[in-house]
């Protein structure tokens, strides 16, 4: 059901990860209800652990980590009471599950890297129905164009 990211080699990932669209959206997500990312992860995960390293301290303080806050849970122990998953049980680790009161609405397995990371998780929470605070986003300068000759 989900199309995934698998992880691999790091020259592998990156090739990859330009050349797919591995993000897992399920269709038809209504507005943001009360969101929460689940990441499925293992002792030992190489690609946990990178994720912890560069992404993890900042992910609370973030605009998209402030609209879904991270619950961490391991990969064998039993779902918690009230998550329901639309897709398989989670085979991979790190596995990212954006829940809706809940109710799973989209999927990121494996880690590509920060970039590839932020960027798939925008596009889950575009999904359900969350943007970003633009107010809180200083404006762009414009660009600046050559004065005309006197």
């Amino acid at each position: 059901m989900f199309p995934t990211i698998r992880a691999c080699p790091a020259r592998l990932r990156r090739g990859a990860a330009a050349a797919t669209t591995a993000l897992a959206l399920s269709a038809g997500a209504a507005l943001a209800g009360q969101l929460e990312l689940l990441m499925f992860e293992r002792e030992g995960c190489a690609y946990c652990r990178q994720w912890n390293e560069e992404i993890g301290p900042a992910y609370p303080r973030t605009p998209e980590g402030a609209a879904a806050p991270l619950r961490r849970l391991d990969i064998k122990a039993p779902l918690p009471h009230g998550v329901t998953l639309t897709g398989r049980p989670p085979a991979f680790t790190p596995t990212f599950v954006l829940t809706d009161d809940g109710t799973e609405v989209a999927r990121i397995e494996g880690y590509a890297g920060d970039e590839f990371f932020w960027v798939l998780l925008d596009r889950m929470l575009a999904q359900a129905g969350w943007t970003p605070d633009t107010a809180a986003v200083p404006p762009r300068p414009a660009p600046q164009t050559p004065a005309a000759p006197n």
